[in-house]
């Protein structure tokens, strides 16, 4: 059995590793770091630690490692599938203090920085340099790199730029036996030895804690544009989204809003969104303003071709960024609606995107719910986000049931029950039924490598 980090003179000794003001066991810490993000989840910790360096890190986790004390590392707990939660109590390794942007190379289009530096800040030293942070995940202003990166997160540029795997260039990360390896560098090519780096992005703290890391940056777009497009009903939008992607446009923002969340933020932001609409597909380019003017005339030919009702491109920079944050407020918006949110995720083929919609319309109406679907239409990455009472225990069980149905749903549409927000604990029972018996076994068995004595987020990935 796992000793508890309140054991005798566990906390003297993490206190020598990172200083008495660096290790919190009082209660309102304790309660803090219970849960994350995630709704209706929550456990308590035996204590919080806050290293500094990637030294610190190593000397708690060799000391939790001797006594087999779960740890489970976190940044701004941002998270929505509860990775973060201590469900089986242990230390909280909060990496907040390790928050520097150490480098941003115009010369390299690289930047180097500590896992607790927020995505806004790093995408903000980027800029100020005439470069690009791709990956802009909904909570940038908040969640921390080393997060984003633990999370694999996409974001709405994704469907261009990709995901924050293709950005990931070096990994400077502790092992759960207090081990500082490094993985990959400041190079573009380098095939030196097992990609480590690519395994730990996504890995949900289960296999290393990252201290440093090296991005990939790209040159700024000249110039953005965005239009906005609405239906009668979100299939539509769907249907127009793979005509936008067969016309040979790639665009830098594919994004919908069902009507429940088009009415949520109109009721929100106040910005002239139109109600009576079934959906409304966002899209937009960058590059040259030529390059611009073409694409976003295509797109929206597209969309009148799938019946769009309406399309208008923005004709100022703060007229599209009011657009964007249409996008960007849909789960704030959603959140007021009642006092419980349930937001999801699954990504389905593109071109099997209508076929999911329609089917999660039908699967709310019939647990009678109230399913607000938005998200990442250029990638398939949908966000089914349920809103409810949670003293209504009813409700709370037939959105359970209605979100078993859609995550079997788009497995069986060649799928994935999570597209960016991780597989954590909340998730886990679906795993295996995407992976397979002997998918599951091999990530035990990498775990295993890794994590000998199974510390580091225990209960995690199937670990």
């Amino acid at each position: 059995m796992a000793a508890t980090a309140t054991s005798a003179g566990l906390g003297t000794q993490l206190e020598g590793i990172v200083g008495a003001d660096h290790v919190r066991t009082d209660e309102g810490a304790l309660v803090t770091y219970s849960t994350d993000a995630t709704p209706l989840q929550r456990a308590r910790p035996d204590a919080v630690v806050f290293p500094a360096t990637a030294e610190e890190v190593a000397g708690v986790l060799r000391i939790a490692n001797e006594r087999r004390v779960p740890v489970v590392p976190r940044g701004s707990g941002t998270n929505l599938s509860a990775g973060t939660v201590p469900h089986r109590g242990g230390i909280v390794l909060v990496l907040t203090r390790m928050n520097k942007v150490k480098e941003v190379s115009d010369a390299e289009l690289v930047a180097v920085c500590e896992p607790g530096v927020r995505t806004i800040e790093l995408a903000q030293a980027a800029a100020a340099k005439g470069l690009l942070f791709p990956p802009d995940p909904g909570s940038q202003t908040v969640a921390t790199v080393g997060g984003n990166v633990a999370e694999c997160s996409g974001g709405l540029r994704a469907v261009k730029y990709g995901v924050m795997r293709d950005y990931v260039l070096g990994v400077e990360a502790v092992l759960p036996t207090g081990e500082i390896i490094r993985s990959g560098g400041r190079l573009v090519k380098d095939v030196a030895g097992y990609d480590l780096r690519r395994l730990l992005c996504g890995s949900e703290g289960t296999l290393a804690v990252m201290t440093e890391l090296t991005l990939r940056l790209v040159p700024a777009p000249e110039a953005s544009g965005i239009g906005m497009a609405y239906f009668p009903d979100l299939a539509d939008a769907a249907r127009a989204v793979s005509r936008v992607l067969a016309s040979g446009v790639l665009p830098v923002t594919l994004e919908f809003l069902d009507r429940v969340c088009i009415g949520a933020v109109e009721d929100f932001a106040h910005i002239g969104l139109d109600t009576s609409a079934g959906a409304l597909l966002i899209f937009g380019q960058d590059g040259n303003p030529a390059l611009i003017e073409r694409d976003l005339q295509r797109m929206a030919e597209a969309c009148e071709a799938e019946g769009a009702t309406q399309v208008r491109i923005a004709e100022s920079p703060e007229a599209a960024s009011e657009v964007l944050e249409a996008r960007r407020t849909a789960l704030p918006a959603l959140s007021r609606l009642e006092p419980l949110t349930m937001l999801e995720d699954a990504t389905v083929p593109r071109s099997r995107i209508a076929e999911m919609v329609e089917f999660i319309q039908e699967v709310a109406e019939r647990h009678e719910l109230k399913i607000g679907t938005f998200g990442h239409a250029g990638d398939g990455n949908l966000h089914p986000t349920a809103v409810l009472d949670d003293a209504d225990e009813g409700a709370v069980d037939r959105a359970h049931a209605a979100f078993d149905e859609i995550f079997t749903r788009a497995i069986e549409l060649d799928g994935t029950i999570t597209g960016e927000h991780g597989v954590g604990s909340v998730k886990l029972r679906y795993l295996e039924r995407q992976l397979g018996a002997d998918h599951m076994a091999l990530l035990r068995r990498i775990k295993a490598a890794f994590d000998p004595n199974g510390i580091l987020n225990p209960g995690k990935l199937g670990s």
